[in-house]
């Protein structure tokens, strides 16, 4: 399944976004063409096209672009935004079957919720040294920490065990806690 993802700022500085994707489900030909935009932090609008096949969907993509561009709507590459690392401590080196429970449902949870207010994409995670990090790539980290305490809490994911940090793209060595305050040195080494 590709994704386009595109943002803009508008005249009062609110960032805003769209996005489009082609999903094909198993053993289908035919697929839908979805489209979701919102204000950057806040939960988004979905529309679809049903029966899509691929020549369709090319041709929707280019449309979509098209739309895009002419709205001021641009791709932000990865290296203009910043990381923004979910953090649990861990009783053990290298997690328990808990915590790899833990991972595991708060990556899905933090996906769905980041995603469809256009605040990033969960991009990977890890287990090391009594740490499970849980890596976040933002075009807007402060509205993803806030996104992100809110999830977790939701979700009931041990929201008093977490830590998140902000850094940018290059320089994940210089992470600074955004939560919980006061802040402490924080790494995910």
């Amino acid at each position: 399944m590709a994704i386009v993802r595109t943002y803009r700022l508008d005249e009062k500085n609110v960032l805003h976004f769209r996005e489009a994707w082609f999903q094909q489900f198993e053993d289908e030909e035919l697929g839908q063409f979805v489209i979701n935009h919102g204000s950057v932090g806040h939960m988004s609008q979905t529309s679809d096209v049903q029966d899509v096949d691929n020549d369709r969907a090319d041709e929707l993509f280019a449309g979509f672009m098209e739309a895009c561009a002419e709205a001021g709507y641009k791709e932000i590459e990865a290296e203009d935004q910043s990381w923004v690392i979910v953090q649990y401590a861990l009783k053990s080196a290298n997690g328990t079957e808990r915590d790899h429970y833990l991972e595991k449902k708060a990556k899905e949870a933090l996906t769905g919720h980041l995603a469809w207010r256009g605040l990033g994409t969960v991009e990977s995670s890890d287990f090391g040294n009594r740490k499970l990090n849980i890596r976040v790539l933002s075009p807007a980290p402060k509205l993803a920490v806030a996104a992100i305490k809110t999830c977790i809490r939701e979700a009931k994911l041990d929201f008093t065990k977490m830590s998140i940090g902000v850094a940018p793209y290059a320089e994940v060595n210089k992470l600074k806690m955004a939560h919980p305050m006061p802040s402490k040195p924080m790494s995910i080494d």
